[in-house]
């Protein structure tokens, strides 16, 4: 069956001053043209606020899911039941979109998920770009080399080892199929894309359709790609 509802799922713990950009940036993706006839709906997992990520999320239309977990992975499963539940439809006809609060989608991203649906992917794993690095040494070209070590030389598809929260699709049915997401403090996605593909699920690894994510060093997720980019800063001293 192909997807005729879509959720897009953001967990957020303290990011009133970074989500509304994301969720722009989600708006944006909502009106393309091929996405008219599909019904979508934004739900925002507002994991142990204390600032006015909740207020923040409401007045830019999302639904909000209080929670006092400080866990993404339970956020990013309570926004998938809340939506699965919320539209109405069958698995088979939900696609979750998952992306971060300190990330911005482009405006085709749910479009190109929504073909890959249709061409018969369960999964959609992207990849993501930083665009305003902080001023370290050499650390986007340290990131870039390692990055992008595997990819093709000669420029063709690249089955991308990479595994993002901020940039990842699933078949609704799929999901439910192998578990959902863990209840895991970090690895929540990598941890759900090694379940597809350990049963057998078709899933997409693709450099096409990045989405732009936040350089900063002192990230609200431990052990993330926040904490990547701080490690690697830490090599030239720049962090204690």
């Amino acid at each position: 069956m192909k997807p005729t509802a879509i959720a897009v799922l953001i967990p957020a713990h303290n990011e009133e001053e970074l989500l509304p950009r994301a969720l722009a940036a989600v708006h944006a993706a909502t009106r393309h043209p091929a996405l008219a006839e599909v019904r979508v709906m934004t739900v925002v997992a507002a994991d142990a606020c204390v600032d006015h990520t909740e207020k923040v999320a409401g007045e830019q239309g999302a639904s909000v899911l209080h929670l006092g977990a400080q866990n993404p992975g339970k956020a990013r499963a309570a926004a998938a039941h809340y939506a699965m539940a919320s539209l109405g439809t069958s698995a088979g006809a939900i696609w979750l979109a998952s992306t971060d609060a300190d990330s911005a989608v482009p405006p085709d991203w749910l479009a190109f998920q929504l073909d890959q649906a249709h061409a018969g992917w369960e999964a959609v794993i992207g990849t993501v770009t930083v665009t305003r690095w902080p001023r370290v040494h050499q650390l986007a070209d340290r990131h870039h080399q390692l990055y992008n070590a595997s990819r093709p030389a000669g420029g063709g598809p690249w089955r991308h080892p990479h595994v993002h929260g901020a940039n990842l699709g699933v078949a609704a049915e799929a999901y439910q199929k192998i578990g959902g997401f863990p209840a895991l403090p970090v690895g929540e996605d990598l941890a759900l894309v090694n379940a597809l593909e350990r049963n057998g699920h078709r899933v997409l690894r693709t450099s096409d359709c990045p989405v732009e994510t936040s350089s900063r060093l002192r990230p609200r997720a431990v052990g993330g790609f926040g904490d990547h980019l701080a490690r690697l800063a830490a090599q030239d001293g720049v962090l204690r």
